[in-house]
């Protein structure tokens, strides 16, 4: 389960309920429930037939490696200096790394330890909780803003100092005695100083409670996870025991009112992952302790958004990254692999228990037997893979192919409204998956610094709208807010298709705004197709735009036709608007892991009634252009290819047939140019030609190669002692003229697959031009 603390920072919006004193007769029936002595999660060192087992496993066999790779590096230093990073610049980066890199010391060397046994990984550890219990502070930079916790002013809890306290409190219960007595104690008494007393003086009244324990988001389960897991390994008292396990019992609860009651998580899935995964974590560890006398897993609140994971797939494990969530995030395989048995989702793909974990909680929690382990597998069923979710509460649709043999289209349609948990300003907001990519996406989060959780968050061009395929309405951007809220207007679904139409007038501040509707209508004939339909109508003329968001690239096939492409799948759109439209293209510079393109479609006059449709269809231009490698003429710039290098750009400089080629120049004489297709499928082995042609400047070495590939996805290629593959054949000179080349090769047997891959020798010093490749049968 996902337990990277330094990368899942905190949010804007808090729920705001009023803190209620925690029943003493509910402590009073759990206490009894609790062993006489704390204990922890997992089994103790000393229950070797446990570690024996582990230790035939490769997930904890790379501990021990792991841990031997730490032994020759320095534990890395973390100055007070690097913490005050954060408030002089903003950047939250260069602390949590190091922080990172010292805190997953104690889970590696501790699990090492125990599936050795050998003592030699002990020092090291020692060493590392020495300075962990010497940091001033374990709350995170981003999260002591005031420096009131770095300055010994008062103990918080947050995200990072309640995961410390839990692998710490694990690491003495698994080594026990095998630590020194002084370092149990000193991990005891930060235990207990930074986690356990001040959280228990917010639960008795004694002092204010931290925000996070009464908010409705993912802080709300790390949090409580954290304090009482390790608390239950901790408190030598029964009793006190009890009242943290009635606390996360009562607390919980804050956390689940964040989700719609659909099951929908606002946070989006990165923080489903975190959040939720917590919530489970700590529901094991509450039934654990209590043999199942206290079970979270049993709440009626906790079944939809258990399902969750599942049930926002778009299609072929694609996910929609609305929120702050990264564009590939997909749902935690531990946590999917727990709900699933648990909650009898019968989803295929989690069938086999998780090992190991990023964490000391985690990977006991998981690896060993627990609630879910003791459940049988449920059958197979259609979650997350029918033809729809429909979050109804929320306004969030998936479309999906369901039974339909042809259609290649998945959707994520997103109505909600701008004030959700990590929001962004995306009221209409859209997702288009084909294959398993999403040509027109939702950009996700952006790195945080200091700006993203302020006043200044809407200042990101991937966090307002401006980032976000909604309309832009009389020169304005969405606002922020409850009140900016999509209405559902008309949902009708039924096999052939789906519409979606929404009201989306409440999220632009423009009082000549008198009507604007966003129809979305999914339809799964033929290959598939998604509508989008913008109506405005304003009281007096206004400017009226809208966009398209790709992190690939696009090109004008036609007027008032797009292809928009994300490395092998396309998207064809077809525009209608009732009025004269400009295309305007701008790539969006914020700290995004890709860089979104922003497709413009502008009004070119300000109009009183107005209506702009994108028509979106799959795009296959294998079957177009009747060549067997797509996009060999470069015509549609890197569609279909893999540039992994500078050395190599699509040009529009020199072209055999059409206006674009692949340029290759290759200044070095170590490494060289590498630029891979797509897998072509190929009906059998045998005889072919790579053909194509050439336009050399200068120099000598464009290497051409084929790879070979099994349908089990081995490649087939010989190697020699290096490993390197052999190539079939060698461009270049300098003509400057276009010429043509023909390699033949030999596809051995088992080959499904080939692969064009153009890489200039290592020593090579050439510069050329590559156009129309092709591949053919041979004689």
């Amino acid at each position: 389960m996902p337990t990277n603390l330094f990368v899942v920072l905190p949010v804007l919006a808090s729920g705001a309920a009023a803190q209620e004193a925690i029943p003493p007769a509910r402590v009073a029936d759990i206490a009894p429930m609790l062993p006489v002595h704390p204990a922890g999660v997992g089994k103790p060192i000393t229950d070797r037939a446990t570690w024996d087992a582990l230790a035939q496993q490769d997930a904890f066999k790379s501990y021990v490696s792991r841990a031997e790779t730490l032994l020759t590096e320095p534990l890395p230093d973390q100055p007070d200096d690097l913490f005050l990073d954060f408030s002089r610049t903003g950047n939250r980066d260069r602390w949590q790394r190091v922080a990172g890199q010292r805190r997953e010391r104690v889970t590696v060397l501790t699990l090492a330890e125990c599936v050795e046994n050998q003592g030699r990984f002990i020092q090291a550890l020692e060493e590392t909780v020495a300075a962990l219990c010497a940091e001033r502070t374990w709350v995170m930079p981003a999260h002591d803003g005031s420096l009131a916790n770095f300055e010994a002013k008062t103990i918080d809890i947050d995200l990072a100092s309640s995961a410390v306290a839990w692998n710490l409190a694990t690491a003495d219960y698994l080594l026990g005695d095998r630590l020194s007595p002084e370092m149990r104690t000193l991990v005891r008494d930060n235990v207990r100083r930074r986690a356990l007393d001040p959280y228990l003086a917010m639960v008795r009244g004694e002092r204010s409670p931290n925000w996070w324990m009464l908010t409705t988001n993912n802080w709300n389960a790390v949090c409580l996870a954290g304090v009482t897991g390790a608390a239950l390994a901790q408190a030598e008292s029964p009793e006190e025991r009890a009242l943290f396990v009635a606390a996360a019992e009562q607390y919980s609860l804050n956390f689940l009112q964040g989700f719609t009651a659909d099951g929908y998580c606002s946070e989006g899935l990165g923080y489903w992952n975190y959040g939720f995964g917590h919530y489970v974590l700590l529901a094991e560890t509450i039934c654990q302790a209590t043999k199942g006398g206290v079970d979270l897993f049993v709440r009626e609140e906790v079944k939809a958004p258990a399902a969750f994971g599942a049930r926002i797939e778009i299609i072929n494990g694609v996910y929609p990254a609305f929120a702050d969530c990264g564009i590939s995030a997909q749902p935690d395989y531990d946590t999917m692999w727990f709900v699933n048995r648990r909650y009898a989702l019968g989803l295929r793909g989690y069938d086999t228990q998780p090992l190991g974990g990023g964490s000391l909680f985690d990977a006991m929690l998981c690896s060993l037997p627990n609630s879910a382990s003791a459940l049988p597998l449920p059958p197979p069923s259609l979650a997350g893979t029918g033809p729809r979710s429909w979050f109804d509460r929320a306004g969030i649709l998936i479309s999906r192919p369901g039974a339909s043999p042809t259609c290649r289209l998945g959707v994520a349609l997103k109505g909600g409204h701008n004030a959700e948990h990590h929001n962004h300003n995306d009221v209409g907001s859209y997702v288009v998956v084909v294959g398993q990519r999403a040509p027109l996406l939702d950009p996700g989060s952006e790195r945080y610094t200091a700006r993203t959780f302020s006043a200044k968050r809407y200042e990101s061009n991937v966090l307002n709208s401006f980032g976000h395929p909604v309309p832009v309405i009389a020169g304005k951007l969405q606002r922020a807010g409850r009140e900016a809220q999509a209405k559902v207007l008309q949902a009708d679904f039924n096999d052939a298709a789906d519409t979606l139409k929404l009201d989306i007038r409440s999220a632009y501040d423009v009082p000549e705004l008198q009507t604007l509707e966003r129809t979305f209508v999914y339809s799964r004939e033929g290959a598939g197709s998604l509508t989008v339909t913008d109506h405005v109508v304003y009281t007096q003329p206004q400017t009226f735009a809208t966009a398209l968001i790709t992190c690939g690239s696009f090109r004008e096939a036609s007027p008032g036709e797009l292809n928009v492409y994300d490395f092998d799948e396309a998207l064809r759109v077809r525009i209608e608007a009732s009025g004269e439209y400009e295309i305007q293209a701008e790539e969006i510079h914020e700290d995004t892991s890709r860089v979104p393109t922003r497709i413009g479609l502008n009004l070119t006059q300000p109009v009183s009634d107005a209506t702009i449709t994108f028509t979106i269809t799959p795009l296959d231009l294998a079957a177009e252009s009747g060549s067997l490698v797509p996009n060999g003429s470069f015509e549609h710039g890197a569609f279909k290819w893999r540039i992994g290098d500078k050395m190599s750009t699509i040009s529009d400089e020199q072209a055999h047939t059409g206006t674009h080629s692949l340029k290759i120049v290759d200044p070095e004489t170590e490494g060289g140019s590498n630029v891979s297709s797509v897998r072509i499928p190929v009906d059998a082995a045998g005889k072919y030609e790579l053909k194509g042609w050439v336009h050399p400047v200068s120099g000598d070495g464009v290497g051409l190669y084929v790879k070979y590939w099994s349908a089990d996805n081995k490649q087939l290629n010989p190697t020699d002692e290096r490993g390197w593959i052999s190539g079939i054949g060698s461009v270049g000179g300098d003509t400057k003229a276009w010429k043509p080349f023909s390699f033949p090769f030999d596809a051995p047997e088992g080959t499904k697959y080939l692969q064009i891959w153009i890489h200039s020798a290592n020593a090579a010093q050439v510069e050329a031009y590559v156009d129309d490749l092709d591949i053919v049968k041979a004689g």
